[in-house]
C-alpha cells in the first residue's frame, strides 16, 4: 500500500511543485514591479485621495476591498477559455495574461494600502505569516539549487557580454 501511495504522490507532487514556483515566480518577478507601477499611476490627484480613504477604511471594509477585485477576474478568465476552445487561442492566452498583470497590480497596491486593517484578523495574520516562511524556505532551497546558480552565473555572463557589446558601440 506505502508503495502505491508513493508511486502516486510523485506525479501529484511534481504537478504542485510547478504551480508553487510559478506562484513564486509571480510573488517575486511580478508583484513587486507591478504594485511599484500601480504606485506610479495613483499618484494621479483623484487616485491619491481614493487610496487616502482605502487606508482609512474600516477592517471588515478593507477585507471586502481586498476580496471583491478577484470577482472580475472569473468572467475574463471564462473568455479567455471560450476563446481558447473557439481556436483563438493566442487572444484568449493573452486574456489570461492580461488579466493577471492587471488583477496582480491591483490586489497588490490594495495589499499593500489594506494590511494593517487585514493583519487585525488572526486567521489572515497567520495565514499571512505561513506564506512568507513558505516563500521563504522555498527561495532559500531555490537559491541553493545547481539550476538557480547556474541561471545566475548565465546571467552574469549575458549582462558583461551586452555590456561590451554596448561600449563598442
Amino acid at each position: 500500500m506505502r508503495t502505491l501511495a508513493a508511486s502516486l504522490w510523485r506525479p501529484v507532487r511534481v504537478c504542485l511543485l510547478g504551480v508553487l514556483v510559478v506562484v513564486l515566480f509571480v510573488e517575486e518577478w511580478g508583484w513587486r514591479p507591478l504594485t511599484a507601477l500601480a504606485a506610479r499611476i495613483a499618484r494621479w490627484p483623484p487616485l491619491a485621495v481614493l487610496e487616502q480613504r482605502i487606508r482609512e477604511a474600516p477592517r471588515w471594509v478593507a477585507l471586502a476591498l481586498f476580496l471583491v477585485p478577484a470577482l472580475p477576474l472569473v468572467p475574463l478568465k471564462l473568455a479567455a477559455l471560450w476563446l481558447i476552445q473557439k481556436g483563438s487561442a493566442t487572444l484568449g492566452i493573452g486574456l489570461i495574461v492580461a488579466a493577471k498583470l492587471i488583477g496582480t497590480a491591483f490586489v497588490g497596491r490594495l495589499f499593500i494600502l489594506v494590511e494593517p486593517q487585514l493583519m487585525t484578523f488572526g486567521w489572515f495574520a497567520r495565514c499571512v505569516f505561513w506564506w512568507r516562511e513558505t516563500r521563504d524556505r522555498l527561495m532559500a532551497a531555490l537559491r541553493r539549487s545547481l539550476a538557480w546558480r547556474l541561471a545566475r552565473a548565465f546571467r552574469r555572463v549575458a549582462r558583461r557580454w551586452i555590456e561590451r557589446l554596448r561600449g563598442r558601440v
